[in-house]
């Protein structure tokens, strides 16, 4: 009984010690697409990346935003020409995971406590 609890402790130590990897600085820069579900529908968005600025394209419209980094991880995105209240906005993006070509990350409005999660993949 003491060896199965003794297993038992050790194995939730060394799982608790395991951190997903994470390599942000990856992924300031490129172009990337992110697919997402509408009224059941997959819709995928392009977006370029520099720095401090993110140019989307979606349905064949493109969109500019201006990104402010809080870490390596977090950034807030907010758009540089809104054309409604929604729009004005801000939406704060932190990557959970990356892989070699993709990252994982949890968004929501700044402010509220709804988060979505997605994935996006780089393809430059």
């Amino acid at each position: 009984m003491k060896w199965s609890f003794l297993i038992v402790c050790v194995f939730l130590i060394a799982n608790s010690c395991y951190q997903p990897e994470r390599d942000c600085k990856a992924f300031k820069y490129g172009t990337f697409t992110f697919s997402s579900t509408i009224n059941n529908e997959e819709k995928t968005t392009t977006f370029v990346r520099y720095e401090n600025i993110e140019i989307d394209f979606y349905e064949g419209k493109s969109d500019t935003s201006s990104l402010r980094w809080i870490n390596d991880c977090e950034y807030i995105v907010k758009k540089i020409k809104p054309r409604n209240r929604a729009e004005e906005k801000s939406i704060h993006i932190k990557i959970r995971t990356t892989t070699d070509s993709s990252y994982t990350f949890e968004y929501g409005i700044v402010g509220e406590t709804n988060k979505s999660v997605g994935t996006a993949i780089k393809i430059k």
